[in-house]
């Protein structure tokens, strides 16, 4: 049936193409328009798979040529050609190649006349200028000059032909070549002053269309070089700028408004950043010859090329079309299996052996209950102490510049968090209270105090002194607050800090210690031994004081209408109307002699401490700053994180800061996701929060740029900004602001020792040890989890010896700190006595990495380390002096594959800034050779598919992930990844990355949320519960644990499905993104315009048959000259052709041909 339904409609074309009978003609062309009317334009896509395109070119080739042309059969030819060709992304070559271009042009030429047939041609020639070549021919042709005739000088007669006239010049524009023609030939200027004249006499907003298409010319000439300087010459800017204020007022002419600032943001001048250089404020002299070169990731596209003078391309031609994407799969089905090789001698991998003590412990304590309850009761760990090991790192090699840099690793000692480093007793978990009392946990506060004191006296070189930044100075706000006494600790010192004696200790005092798992002293402790290269003596508040989440989730920011169109037109502003720019610097990271901190109705800036990242601020207005953030040690890029201290700030003053060197293409503030804030006074007041922040948010590209001589051979380098307003909740209050929740070393150093503290030891099997030094100097820990056995009997002996290992790690990335607040919620499950996870601990051995780039976290890095490298491109050949903490886990997994013992789960957590969610990357074969279009021989390549068990596991019992979300490819470009390292190297079926959402959710119970650090954390949590599952369903159990297993996880599944009935279910939904409510032009090339929308000239073609038709109808016009629907029902109807019938050809297949049309997907 399908066979003579195609045959119908292939004899129908090829009759068309060789009939020279009028009436024939006119019938099919009145069927086919009938037939492309009716439904979606999928129907005319099936006319153009048939061949549609090409019958009607020869049609219209045949009927152009006769003298003199019969408008009758050309004018619904030119109709249908202009509805079939602008959805026929190879109607441009095929014009060519039916050598119509010049038959199109001259039948336009001979109707200048005749506006009706004139605006029929012009139809056409919009559609052919849309290929760039075709474009580019008919301007050589002279088709430029003939529309310029048409829409020169302004008149309001002949409306549709003016439009017609106006969008095929647009169309012909997007050819470099016609606009450098134009720019050339001065119709640059003609088209402004025609906008003008259009604009000002468009009183009543009648003629939108038309306006909008001399800016749609504008914008695309804009596209060059010399169209750009040509515009600004002609005074384009002050043109456009001025005639969009008239606009903004009425929402019918946003198609206006936003072209026009789609050109003001093209032509804006471009200009370096305002700083020396764009090289980090921070360098690291690397060991040996090693040199840090920027890394280049053209691979995530977050750079532009202007691309104006670069050779003519036709991007239309569709013979290529590939997705960048499934480019970027590898295909190579030898390199996507695994290879168990060793980048490294065999006999280097037992220095890993002292990293296993669990697998030669004897556990002689357990003899011992009454050392258990001494244990127990000063909180310390009755384990034997190991000495702690160091392997030689980059560090040992002596940098001068830095005092820390000179000692020998020999000379750091043993790492605090072994076992002398005494941490107060908290609360098992945020819910249930531990059962020692206040009075244990104030003795052991101080006498952790006294041991961090004597760490000081015995060796001051691995310490230094830290403060905390000045409080508010509200005198008498402060008085009430706190004491009295501290009133006169509230200003600075002449050297801008405070001694710890002061206002610290009447912190520490007023502290509560309800902030679970954290301890002001402690932090203090653990920030003193930091290294960092700016050598920081300043604590941040927030890190110093903790954070409390607050006991609500915040719902995604609603974008306001037109607010990135609102930020650009004052930025424009600045340009032209400079008058009221202030240009204070008012903090400079390079030059602090050239600030002016402190200066009258100014903010104060700081960034230098742990993790902070600010490098200059800008005062522009009274009430405005433009920031720039510092990038990543030894590089010239990576600009997302930022983390600083703002104070001096008045009372519901709407503040805005334009963050001017963001790079990535695209962020989840255009999405609804917030900045975060915290407020000192806030936490004084009992609010210890970090708060999602700020409103009229929008992440748009601006006009500064990187020349080559300022990126150092980095060409072609565009930044983004990203704008928020902040009304702070306090006068003079200190605020810190920060791209996400921020987790310092220090913190997660501290967090670390309470965790080792309230752990049950008879229960819990915890080894904190040092896996190696950063380059920074710093200790990178590593941590063992399990389950002591529960005696010395051999069996339980044996059972502990062989669980199998689960590796964690996570923060490789240094911006990335919500992989940090995950990592937190694992490992207080981990160690709490929750009966999960009891017996999580007894079906597994964790060994967890918690932080694979400390020296990023601590110096403010977004993406690399001190050496410039991105850490997560190192995992192929990791460099034992550059990269030293990849190196040694990549060691150690190595190691535990070359004993039996690779572990059963990697997985590495991450955050990710494009998407919602959490989810899993995963390593699949097959998966990858399916997308990529590749053949998969089942029988020659087999796979294991259990690689997706965890992450539907996770999709039931972790309220934020999303299986849906959750990929299995390997790209060539994440080779080098920890993922598909230990997928490729070390077998191990379950390697992960696990990525975690900056914003919120668009699915499930936390969907239209933002994520706080508590749904982090839970998701933490969650995924042990994910992994004790997976246990249960991949591995053989004893009966004991199944049964407690079961009972245990009934229970567990009841709340969760609780918890699921009570919000909607939207499982269904695939859309991770859903689209912005106003379109983002970030690409020069964009045509989020909507010049690609057929249905405008659709209707133009529509409105034009309706008033023809009317007219027709006036004259009484006979059916053979129009579309008879009448003549064309009978048509259809008619069941036995009739013998004297001129249409006899037709009668058999045209019920077909409909009928076909009925069958086919509309």
């Amino acid at each position: 049936m399908a066979e003579q339904e195609a045959s119908g409609l292939q004899v129908l074309l090829s009759t068309l193409q060789t009939s020279r009978d009028k009436d024939v003609i006119l019938n099919i062309l009145s069927v086919l328009t009938d037939l492309l009317s009716l439904g979606s334009g999928r129907r005319i896509h099936y006319v153009i798979s048939k061949g549609g395109s090409e019958a009607l070119l020869q049609a219209f080739a045949a009927a152009a040529r006769t003298e003199p042309p019969d408008h009758s059969t050309l004018l619904p030819l030119l109709r249908l050609l202009a509805r079939v060709g602008q959805r026929d992304r190879k109607f441009g070559l095929k014009v060519q190649k039916a050598e119509a271009t010049d038959i199109i042009l001259s039948l336009a030429r001979r109707n200048l006349g005749h506006h009706l047939h004139l605006t029929h041609c012009l139809w056409v020639l919009r559609v052919c200028a849309s290929n760039v070549t075709t474009g580019t021919t008919l301007g050589i042709n002279g088709a430029m000059e003939l529309l310029f005739k048409v829409i020169t000088p302004y008149s309001k007669r002949n409306v549709r032909t003016v439009r017609a006239a106006i969008e095929a010049l647009a169309a012909l524009l997007k050819s470099k070549s016609n606009s450098r023609q134009a720019v050339n030939r001065g119709y640059l200027g003609g088209l402004l002053r025609l906008y003008q004249d259009w604009h000002h006499n468009d009183v009543s907003n009648n003629y939108i269309y038309i306006r909008r298409g001399l800016l749609l010319c504008l914008k695309h000439i804009a596209n060059i070089q010399l169209g750009r300087e040509t515009f600004l010459g002609s005074r384009g800017m002050e043109i456009l700028f001025t005639s969009v204020q008239d606009c903004l007022s009425c929402k019918n002419l946003d198609p206006i408004i936003t072209t026009v600032t789609q050109i003001l943001r093209k032509c804006y001048p471009k200009e370096p950043l305002p700083v020396a250089t764009v090289r980090s404020s921070y360098s690291f002299p690397l060991p040996g010859n090693a040199k840090a070169e920027p890394p280049c990731e053209g691979s995530e596209r977050d750079y532009e090329s202007d691309g104006e003078e670069e050779a003519e391309k036709d991007l239309d031609n569709e013979d290529v079309e590939s997705k960048e994407e499934d480019y970027d799969l590898e295909i190579d089905v030898n390199k996507l299996r695994p290879r168990p090789v060793f980048d490294r001698p065999e006999e280097e991998l037992g220095q890993y052996e002292a990293m296993c003590p669990e697998l030669s412990h004897n556990f002689q304590e357990l003899e011992s209950d009454s050392e258990e309850e001494k244990s127990l009761e000063h909180g310390t760990e009755s384990l034997p102490f190991m000495p702690s090991h160091f392997i030689p790192s980059a560090t040992s090699v002596k940098h001068p510049n830095y005092r820390w840099r000179n000692q020998s690793v020999t000379e750091m000692g043993p790492d605090p968090g072994e076992k002398d480093f005494k941490v107060p007793l908290q609360s098992w978990t945020k819910r249930d209270r531990c059962r020692w009392d206040q009075t244990d946990e104030k003795r052991d506060i101080a006498e952790a105090a006294q041991d961090a004191d004597y760490y000081e006296e015995e060796d001051p070189a691995r310490t230094h002194v830290l403060a905390l930044r000045p409080l508010p100075k509200d005198a008498a706000w402060y008085k009430k607050m706190v004491y009295p006494e501290c009133e006169a600790l509230i200003n600075p010192s002449p050297g801008g800090r405070l001694e710890s004696s002061g206002i610290e200790t009447q912190l520490l005092e007023k502290h509560q210690g309800d902030i679970p798992f954290h301890s002001p002293r402690f932090y203090i402790a653990r920030a003193k031994r930091v290294k960092s290269i700016p050598d920081y003596r300043d604590l941040s508040f927030p890190d110093f004081w903790g954070h409390q989440p607050p006991p609500y989730s915040k719902p995604m920011l609603e974008r306001k209408y037109g607010v990135q169109r609102d930020k650009v037109l004052d930025d424009v502003r600045r340009l032209i109307q400079p008058g009221d720019v202030i240009g204070r610097i008012v903090f400079d990271l390079d030059e602090p002699s050239r600030s002016s901190p402190g200066a009258p109705g100014c903010l104060t800036f700081f960034s230098k401490f742990e993790s902070g990242n600010l490098r200059k601020a800008i005062q522009v207005r009274e009430f405005e700053y433009d920031l720039i953030m510092n990038a990543d040690v030894n590089s010239n890029q990576h600009h997302q994180w930022f983390y600083f201290e703002v104070r001096d700030m008045k009372l519901a003053a709407p503040y805005r800061f334009n963050i001017i060197n963001c790079e990535k293409f695209n962020s989840q503030f255009n999405y609804g996701m917030q900045l975060v804030m915290y407020s000192v006074k806030e936490a004084l007041q009992g609010r210890p929060c970090w708060l999602r922040a700020g409103h009229d948010i929008c992440y748009y590209k601006n006009h500064y740029c990187c020349s080559a001589a300022a990126g150092e051979g980095v060409r072609g380098k565009f930044y983004y900004t990203l704008t928020f307003s902040v009304k702070f909740p306090h006068k003079d209050d200190v605020c810190y602001l920060a791209y996400h929740y921020p987790y310092t070393y220090s913190t997660m150093m501290s967090h670390l020792d309470i965790l080792e503290q309230n752990r049950n030891p008879k229960k819990v099997y915890w080894r904190q040890q040092t896996l190696c030094q950063t380059l920074g100097g710093n200790l990178c820990p590593l941590l063992t989890i399990t389950a002591m056995p529960e005696s010395k009997k051999r069996d339980d002996l044996e059972q502990f010896y062989n669980r199998p290992y689960v590796f964690l790690v996570a923060r490789v990335h240094p911006g990335e700190s919500n992989a940090s607040w995950v990592m937190k919620g694992t490992l207080e499950f981990l160690v709490s006595s929750d009966p999960i996870a009891d017996l999580l601990r007894k079906c597994f051995i964790f060994k967890i990495v918690p932080m694979l780039n400390p020296d990023g976290v601590i110096n403010g890095n977004h993406r690399c380390s001190l050496s410039g490298d991105d850490l997560n491109r190192q995992w192929l050949t990791p460099s034992s002096q550059l990269h030293p903490t990849i190196y040694h886990t990549k060691g150690l997994l190595y190691y535990l594959r070359s004993i039996g013992r690779a572990p059963l789960v990697f997985c590495d957590y991450h955050g990710h800034s494009q998407k919602k969610n959490v989810f899993l990357y995963g390593c699949s074969i097959k998966e990858t050779l399916w997308q990529a279009g590749c053949m998969v021989d089942t029988s020659v390549i087999t796979e294991d598919v259990g690689y997706r068990t965890l992450p539907k596991i996770l999709d039931k019992v972790a309220p934020a992930f999303v299986m849906n979300s959750c990929s299995f490819l390997v790209e060539k470009s994440r080779e080098s990844t920890a993922r598909v390292v230990v997928w490729k190297e070390m077998g191990v079926l379950r390697s992960y990355t696990m990525e975690s959402t900056y914003c919120g959710c668009s699915h499930g119970l936390y969907k239209g949320l933002q994520l706080g650090t508590q749904e982090l954390e839970e998701t933490g949590s969650k995924f042990c519960l994910g992994l004790l599952i997976l246990h249960l369903k991949s591995l053989p159990c004893s009966e004991k644990v199944m049964a407690q297993a079961t009972l245990l996880l009934d229970l567990e599944e009841e709340i969760t499905d609780r918890a699921q009935r009570s919000c909607s279910n939207s499982s269904l939904e695939t859309d991770d993104e859903p689209p912005c409510v106003e379109e983002i032009d970030y690409s020069t090339d964009s045509c989020s315009d909507g010049e690609e929308d057929f249905s405008e000239l659709d209707q133009e073609i529509q409105e034009c048959l309706s008033c023809v038709e009317g007219e027709t109808e006036d004259e009484g016009a006979t059916m053979g000259q129009t579309c008879s629907s009448k003549a064309l029902r009978g048509l259809y109807t008619s069941s036995q052709p009739a013998s004297n019938s001129t249409a006899l050809p037709l009668c058999s297949t045209a019920l077909g041909v409909y009928s076909g049309f009925k069958s086919s997907p509309v």
